[in-house]
């Protein structure tokens, strides 16, 4: 730590001031059609250690099939996806792993919507993977579902 990223175009550059909480790799069909992609990896970080270093990204809400739209921070030139905010709390940023200097750093710790997973996509042997999603409480480290409790206000 810490971890900095950056739009394609450069214009807005983050960093991350404390490794995530946990790292979820999102099969689903919604973030392969956001990415044009087969997945997304998504850093959960409290939105308090995302410290925009240089531009503003802009808030673009997204809808979702639950209904209650996603909130992308987009860059305004290039506009590619930054992080997220999913139902509408904007206490936690799902930072786009991709848009990180070095993005081999973060590795996923869940595969989650397995179930629209493409089919020649290959999990790593072992790796948790869930058909929608799973239980927090069940399956984060202790420290980082505390982390997250307190960043909810819960």
């Amino acid at each position: 730590m810490p971890l900095e990223g950056r739009c394609t175009c450069g214009e807005v550059r983050y960093r991350l001031t404390r490794a995530p909480m946990f790292v979820h790799c999102c099969h689903c069909t919604d973030c392969q059609r956001e990415t044009g992609s087969a997945f997304v990896i998504n850093a959960l970080v409290e939105a308090a250690r995302v410290e925009t270093l240089q531009g503003a990204p802009g808030l673009i809400p997204t809808p979702t099939n639950s209904g209650t739209p996603q909130l992308i921070c987009r860059c305004p030139s290039c506009h590619v996806a930054l992080w997220s905010h999913y139902g509408g709390r904007t206490a936690v940023c799902f930072v786009r792993a991709g848009t990180l200097e070095r993005a081999s750093a973060i590795t996923p710790d869940v595969h989650i919507f397995v179930r629209s997973k493409l089919p020649w996509v290959r999990l790593p042997e072992g790796a948790p993977a869930y058909d929608i999603y799973y239980d927090t409480e069940a399956l984060w480290p202790p420290e980082a579902f505390a982390r997250r409790k307190a960043a909810l206000g819960l």
